[in-house]
């Protein structure tokens, strides 16, 4: 994203429409605005023949730029679980990774970045019917591996807000759901994390479309993008009109919500009667 993002930059500033830029390295305008959203791989050739149309000869800005490339067609470590993973999730993954602002209103259950293990078992098999055991573990284990960016010294802010369906619908037995309510009022105490409680007493309310989650990154030019998780693919939304209103839709949220306190002695209630 970092590296089309400069592309984009760069062949504006010239003036260069993006069928010129196409032709230039004999792809389409369509293939030319999916490296500039960061949606394909890089190839060397191309990168260099766009610099050159550009009209970037400085050594030094090549190398840097070629570099970029390169580092971008480096597979992320979430790769790895690709064989069990839908084919939409690990562009999320890597979204998430490099995102320095996390905000999330989730409502059919509790963010894959809060759960427990046994809690995340029970909803991964619970949406993996006929899976592996095997196969389970590794989602699980994925889940987890993604949870350590959140507590690692270069952590996002993590601003959530969770319908309290998400908090009442079971997942697992009855011990299960107690260690994630549990896990939810220690990890709420964390600096970066601010977790918010939507109330059933409140009624109808800004997240009447469902669950979604906004990334922000810490690059100037790279926009926000708004994940949107469907039943069989995922969308990811840029535009700056579409992440208006859902940064919208959640800053209501937050202000019809409780505070992180309140929401705590919210949690403790549900834990109480649990």
């Amino acid at each position: 994203m970092l590296l089309g993002s400069h592309l984009r930059r760069l062949r504006e500033a010239r003036g260069i429409t993006r069928e010129a830029a196409g032709y230039s390295i004999r792809a389409s305008e369509s293939k030319i605005s999916r490296m500039e959203l960061g949606r394909v791989s890089f190839k060397t050739r191309d990168v260099e023949d766009l610099l050159t149309l550009y009209g970037i000869n400085d050594e030094a800005e090549r190398t840097s730029l070629v570099s970029l490339a390169k580092e971008a067609n480096v597979a992320g470590w979430w790769h790895s679980y690709s064989d069990v993973l839908p084919s939409w999730f690990p562009t999320y993954v890597g979204l998430e990774g490099a995102a320095h602002l996390i905000r999330s209103y989730e409502v059919q259950f509790v963010h894959g970045l809060l759960q427990t293990e046994a809690y995340a078992h029970a909803v991964v098999e619970r949406g993996m019917k006929g899976a592996s055991a095997a196969d389970i573990d590794r989602r699980v284990a994925l889940r987890l591996e993604r949870q350590k960016h959140l507590v690692s010294e270069k952590a996002p802010e993590f601003h959530i807000v969770l319908d309290e369906a998400a908090l009442r619908r079971p997942y697992g037995d009855r011990e299960v759901m107690r260690g994630q309510l549990q896990h939810l009022i220690d990890i709420s105490e964390r600096p970066n994390v601010r977790l918010q409680v939507m109330p059933f007493s409140f009624g109808g309310h800004s997240g009447e479309s469902g669950s979604f989650t906004i990334l922000s990154f810490p690059e100037s030019d790279l926009s926000d993008v708004v994940y949107l998780e469907q039943l069989t693919s995922a969308l990811y939304l840029d535009k700056r009109e579409d992440v208006t209103q859902y940064e919208g839709a959640l800053k209501q949220l937050q202000q019809d919500s409780p505070g992180p306190s309140e929401s705590r002695d919210l949690l403790r209630g549900l834990l109480q009667l649990s």
